[in-house]
């Protein structure tokens, strides 16, 4: 890696190395404990294969300390590490566990992945689209922490339904033609050396590091086993990555680990730094994902639901345009079966929250900037989210948006209405809010682009 007259990074040819050149790309040093591993690393080296694999399995059963793995996830994101060496720590994590295996069904395999953003609902609609065109759709997914929402927490808001779903139902859902997809938990057992990974990193300062997100979500999404997957790598305000040369730098690098691996693997990067649709919630979420499967919902939702399904229908061999299973109403009757299957009713009534407040305009204007990141904040202070794993969330929290960027505005407008069982609640939400619409006079918005970038092997 070298840095351009600019004094930026330019971008390497052959590996990845975070934001930090390594003094010593090539040496490479053997030495199986955890301390030698530890000061290899932190001084530049390259790790061996064995290193990997014995440090990964040491963590894994207790013989490397919290403490040495947090040093050496330091010393990663400091030196950074190699394709090789990302390659081999992503293999090594998911032979921590078990890895799934559906080559055996009727059914091309084909997953989504988001990186997280705010009113990020889309593989609510895209996973009954996708399996309405023909494929089987695995989604293993997680819970929000922070200010963006998790998909299996929305899905939680429909009454009856279940996360947990065991490999033997998994495979008898996705073979079935009437319903093709399942949304749920990842087991214990997938890719566990991760789990006790990220719980670390979180607290010791170390997420920040390009090898290791990356190997992260790739290690699971590998040993679920789906044949080809899609990537929604988000860039923008309410996203995890801010700017768009770290966004397009994560989407290679996990773009790199799924090739690498024999998965198919495209991805896309999209904005975020407006909110997505005009929810931001758990069932106020699911609300609107069910407009889109019945043929509404908002521009931008069906925009980027098309375009990710039009991706893994193509990864998936597959000739067939989901903008008509999307028109037809096969993606609403495979979302029903798919609900269904999972213990949910799709027709009972959704949480609704006890308590609403209305946030108006203070002056006339155009609203030319509705920032992510501020609405986010005021669906978790809500209640829609979460500040540590296992907190509970409210199925009816969050927040509806009532306005897009280049509406014009008059004063005493609604520009959002608040969402809570806890109205305690409204002050600490509409503080968030005050820095998210931006009013201009006399002001010209051209339009946004949605899909930034793609990116493929």
């Amino acid at each position: 890696m070298e840095r351009t007259d600019a004094g930026r990074l330019s971008e390497p040819t052959d590996n990845y190395q975070g934001l930090y050149a390594s003094p010593c790309q090539t040496c490479r040093v053997t030495a199986l404990d955890a301390v030698s591993i530890i000061t290899a690393k932190r001084d530049g080296g390259e790790l061996s294969d064995a290193q990997i694999d014995w440090v990964i399995d040491g963590f894994t059963n207790g013989r490397v300390a919290d403490e040495q793995m947090a040093a050496l996830a330091m010393a990663i994101v400091l030196r950074g590490m190699t394709r090789r060496e990302t390659a081999r720590w992503t293999a090594a994590m998911i032979g921590s566990g078990r890895r799934m295996d559906f080559t055996d069904l009727p059914r091309p395999t084909v997953d989504k992945h988001s990186t997280g953003g705010v009113g990020d609902k889309i593989t609510l609609p895209l996973a009954p689209l996708v399996a309405a065109c023909g494929a089987a759709v695995p989604q293993l997914s997680g819970r929000g922490l922070g200010h963006t929402g998790g998909t299996l927490d929305k899905l939680e808001s429909i009454p009856g339904w279940r996360a947990d779903v065991s490999v033997s139902r998994m495979r008898e859902i996705l073979a079935d033609p009437g319903i093709g997809g399942v949304i749920c938990a990842a087991g214990a057992d997938l890719a566990p050396a991760d789990k006790r990974l990220y719980a670390l990193r979180d607290v010791t300062g170390t997420v920040e590091s390009i090898p290791l997100i990356a190997s992260s979500i790739m290690s699971k999404k590998i040993a679920e086993g789906t044949a080809a997957l899609v990537l929604d790598v988000k860039v923008g305000s309410g996203a995890f990555l801010k700017t768009f040369d770290g966004a397009r730098e994560l989407a290679r690098a996990m773009v790199e680990l799924g090739t690498d691996a024999g998965v198919r693997t495209v991805a896309l990067l999209t904005a975020m730094d407006t909110p997505l649709g005009r929810t931001a919630g758990n069932a106020l979420e699911v609300a609107e994902s069910v407009e889109v499967l019945a043929g509404g919902g908002p521009a931008d939702v069906v925009e980027l639901t098309l375009a990710l399904a039009r991706e893994m229908v193509a990864l998936a061999g597959l000739d067939v345009d989901p903008a008509k299973a999307l028109a037809d109403g096969r993606a609403m009757d495979h979302w029903r079966a798919m609900v269904r299957a999972q213990g949910g009713d799709p027709d009972a009534p959704l949480p609704r929250a006890r308590h609403t407040e209305i946030v108006r305009a203070e002056q006339d204007g155009v609203l030319t900037r509705l920032d992510a990141m501020p609405v986010g904040i005021a669906a978790w202070r809500l209640g829609a989210g979460r500040a540590r794993q296992g907190d509970p969330v409210q199925a009816g929290a969050g927040v509806e948006i009532h306005v897009r960027p280049g509406d014009s505005v008059v004063a005493g407008q609604p520009l959002f209405t608040l969402h809570t069982d806890t109205p305690e609640a409204f002050s600490g939400a509409s503080d968030a809010l005050r820095s998210a619409a931006v009013l201009e006079s006399d002001a010209t918005v051209p339009p946004a682009a949605l899909i930034l970038d793609r990116i493929e092997a």
